[in-house]
């Protein structure tokens, strides 16, 4: 592979060369409480059925069907409570007390409500009508013994969350989360809540970086240049024991861009120079000598920020064995856009629901990629292709969602 292959590669392309070999990590055993946000490793199967009886929906009274007619009285034999099941089958005539979610005693198959019985000391009646609802829960509704309840790849969520609890599982088998170290490199950066000189700037990338990243199931650190030249960049990566090398900034052609010499000093390999990509072309990708990868993103801030939702989240995703594709969906667009140049652009928007319910997607004026504020307010990026044509109001355009909160 030449290095004239890789540069102003698609948005497609770098991110194919980009995924190319990653495979899911190690897989290891955590407690269901701690697997919120995990990755599913292998597939979940039920060992028993859920409900594991027969069971009432409602609060009421169990009764045989061929027994029932309105008015007649039934003696009362017992009580089944969730936990706490009547011990014996119901005879003829007999009428159970039973709560929601409480195993119909054997016997029984119907529940009668507790809004259509009257009690009389030992005795109750019901007027139920002539064909009343069974009221129950058939053992197995939910899901049978054997039945694969969760498929390797899935994200555990609050909801997957509650079927694996339901299944009685402890715990989980999830692939491992991807370690990242993050390096924002660059003179001009001082942290934030220090005193910077005139001609210095707060560094936010990192700060940004960090929280997607655990956001989308990684574990992340920042990393510290003890200055901003080669030497002490390779020496701030080379010890770290991580998946993934994200630099951010010194990777464009200035004399003061020095990443990527540095890394070649630990036996960088690139497979993407650049890509076709509005905001973001100095973004770049390789791998170390040692296997560890490394992505090299922008140093503004709104174009790292955009190439992190193009290439870094579905990286991760890889990683962890979930699903890396990246998802558009159709909008309105809400104001006329020009004709595109080469590259393609990914523009900051803001989404909205017309009186029809249909998506509007309406773009910031000011595409700066050194605007954090635009980010701040924006919901979504608007995908223009490269060489497209002037775009009309109601045009629909793709768009990805950003994920807030």
């Amino acid at each position: 592979m030449t290095l004239t292959t890789l540069k102003n590669l698609t948005v497609e392309d770098a991110r194919a060369r980009i995924l190319d070999g990653a495979v899911r990590l190690d897989v290891e055993t955590v407690a269901l409480a701690d697997s919120l946000g995990r990755v599913l490793a292998q597939s979940v199967t039920a060992a028993r059925p859920q409900p594991p009886f027969d069971a009432s929906a409602m609060d009421g009274w169990a009764i045989r069907r061929a027994d029932y007619a309105p008015g007649k009285a039934f003696a009362i034999a017992g009580e089944s409570a969730a936990g706490k099941a009547y011990p014996r089958a119901v005879q003829a005539d007999q009428a159970v007390r039973i709560f929601t979610g409480a195993p119909i005693p054997a016997g029984a198959d119907l529940v009668v409500i507790q809004e259509e019985a009257v009690r009389d000391g030992d005795t109750v009646r019901f007027d139920a009508g002539e064909a009343p609802k069974s009221n129950s829960r058939a053992a197995g509704g939910d899901f049978q013994a054997g039945d694969v309840l969760l498929e390797p790849g899935v994200v555990i969520d609050p909801w997957r969350l509650s079927l694996l609890a339901s299944a009685g599982l402890g715990e989980v088998a999830v692939a491992r989360r991807p370690r990242v170290a993050i390096l924002a490199t660059g003179d001009e950066l001082v942290a934030p809540g220090a005193s910077p000189r005139p001609d210095q700037i707060f560094e936010s990338g990192s700060f940004s970086l960090v929280a997607l990243v655990q956001a989308w199931g990684g574990e992340a650190f920042r990393l510290t240049a003890a200055a901003d030249d080669a030497n002490a960049i390779a020496a701030a990566v080379q010890p770290v024991d991580v998946d993934l090398i994200v630099t951010i900034g010194g990777a464009s052609v200035g004399d003061h861009d020095l990443v990527k010499p540095a890394l070649k000093t630990l036996g960088l390999e690139l497979s993407v120079e650049t890509v076709a990509l509005r905001p973001g072309k100095p973004t770049w990708s390789g791998h170390l000598t040692d296997g560890r990868r490394v992505l090299g993103l922008p140093g503004n801030p709104a174009s790292a920020l955009v190439c992190a939702e193009l290439f870094l989240r579905p990286l991760l995703a890889a990683l962890a064995g979930g699903d890396a594709e990246v998802r558009l969906v159709p909008a309105r667009l809400a104001e006329p856009l020009p004709s595109t140049g080469p590259r393609e652009h990914w523009m900051r928007a803001a989404l909205s629901v017309d009186p029809e319910g249909r998506t509007i997607a309406r773009p910031f004026p000011d595409q700066d990629s050194s605007l954090v504020g635009v980010f701040a307010r924006a919901d979504a990026l608007l995908r223009r292709r490269a060489g497209a044509a002037a775009a009309s109001a109601n045009d629909i355009v793709d768009v990805l969602p950003l994920r807030r909160g």
